[in-house]
């Protein structure tokens, strides 16, 4: 097998999958139309959070495994790995994944591979992206191999599951299969599980959908047990010892690129039959705005909230659909005093002003934790019951190991202990 591999994206997901292969053997081209990042990344530099990225980039470009360019190049594989965002309606936006595929056609050639990483509704690959190939002159499945193979990868825990994880590779045909199969068989320690494209398509949305639906309930859970006296987080728990139950957490929201997205993909193709996970998707949304309504519950107009926490989930720098955003705007949008930290998340990341730890902190009345960073799960309970006005604290992740009898301390299991009757002449 030849080593030339081309990746066309290079954010989350792309870039790491380029320097793994870069780290075994291949010579690896990434492609990425801006310019910045492509900058960067010559000098061996990311811009982007996640662990070991930084030094194994700088590894591969020191080794000439990797080059950066914003056009690609002939290669003997292509990989896809653009965003795929969702219009207004929720449907799957593909103009990214159309145009990574026409910038391939100037340097493709008889005998390529191309694999589709982006994650994409069932039967895009032989219904969109094969038309592509077919109308620039090559049979797909035939002069070039065609297939999807899904990332399936945790952010904190990129490198180290792209090498450990089972991969499914479904192709158009079953040489395209077969091609892209041994592509991946170059360093994946895991089952490489050989399919339909179709099959790989609905897989990988499956599998979060899954978990979607399981927080869903979750989530329903928490709402019916505030108004019922009831710890959500307790019956969570004690469901969780029989041996065939495994009830997710519940939370503020669902966030991240693939849990907020990916059961879309699937109830676009038929929106009649997608009851279920419609309903899941609606419970999820409607989160943030639960999480205010406790806010409002708490506190009045005249209080300060410190929001600690903006990334969808805890230890990375990742705001992408997260409902913590959505939360934050709408309290600031409310006329709440509110200050934001978020020790991953920088500045020009996101469009409203953040603080430090102490400015947050200082003379608040509420303490809104959105986020299950590690630096929030034991936190200087003495230090922050002195910074702050009321030593209230609202944990939406039930992160906190340490709770101190220094504060008074709710979660997602005793929301009918907050104070409603100050709300209650603000708001009513």
């Amino acid at each position: 097998m030849s080593k030339n591999l081309c990746v066309v994206g290079l954010g989350y997901i792309g870039l790491p999958t380029a320097v793994v292969f870069a780290e075994n053997g291949w010579k690896v081209t990434g492609v990425d139309v801006n310019s910045l990042v492509v900058d960067e990344l010559n000098k061996g530099k990311v811009i982007i959070e996640e662990n070991g990225l930084d030094e194994l980039v700088a590894k591969v470009v020191n080794e000439n495994k990797f080059v950066a360019r914003m056009s690609p190049v002939e290669s003997d594989v292509f990989i896809v790995a653009v965003p795929t965002p969702h219009n207004e309606d929720q449907s799957a936006n593909l103009k990214y994944v159309e145009s990574a595929v026409k910038s391939i056609l100037p340097v493709l050639k008889k005998g390529n591979t191309i694999i589709v990483e982006s994650t994409i509704p069932p039967r895009t690959t032989r219904d969109v992206v094969a038309p592509i190939l077919d109308e620039a002159g090559f049979e797909s499945g035939d002069d070039v191999y065609l297939a999807h193979c899904p990332e399936r990868v945790l952010p904190g825990r990129i490198l180290i599951e792209l090498y450990e994880n089972n991969r499914i590779v479904g192709g158009i045909n079953t040489v395209s299969t077969e091609k892209a199969a041994e592509v991946y068989r170059t360093f994946v320690k895991g089952k490489v599980l050989e399919t339909s494209a179709e099959s790989a398509e609905m897989s990988k949305l499956m599998e979060n959908t899954y978990r979607d639906v399981n927080i869903a309930l979750a989530n329903e859970l928490t709402k019916i047990s505030e108004g019922l006296n009831i710890d959500a987080l307790e019956v969570i728990s004690l469901a969780n010892e029989h041996p065939r139950v495994n009830v997710h957490q519940p939370g503020p929201g669902v966030g991240g690129h693939c849990l907020a997205v990916d059961p879309y993909f699937i109830i676009e193709k038929d929106p009649d039959n997608a009851k279920l996970i419609t309903n899941a998707r609606t419970i999820n949304e409607s989160m943030p705005e639960f999480v205010v309504n406790q806010v409002r519950k708490a506190v009045d107009k005249s209080s300060k909230i410190a929001v600690f926490g903006l990334a969808y989930k805890g230890n990375i720098d990742d705001i992408r659909e997260s409902p913590a955003i959505k939360i934050v705007k709408q309290l600031m949008f409310e006329g709440f005093n509110t200050k934001i930290y978020d020790p991953y998340v920088k500045q020009e990341q996101v469009d409203f002003a953040l603080s430090t730890y102490e400015e947050a902190l200082q003379g608040a009345d509420i303490l809104l934790i959105l986020t299950d960073h590690n630096e929030f799960k034991n936190l200087n309970w003495k230090e922050i019951s002195n910074l702050m006005r009321a030593a209230n604290v609202l944990d939406t992740k039930n992160c906190i190991q340490n709770a101190s009898a220094e504060v008074n301390h709710y979660n997602f299991g005793n929301l009918y202990e907050l104070d409603y009757a100050d709300s209650r002449e603000v708001h009513n």
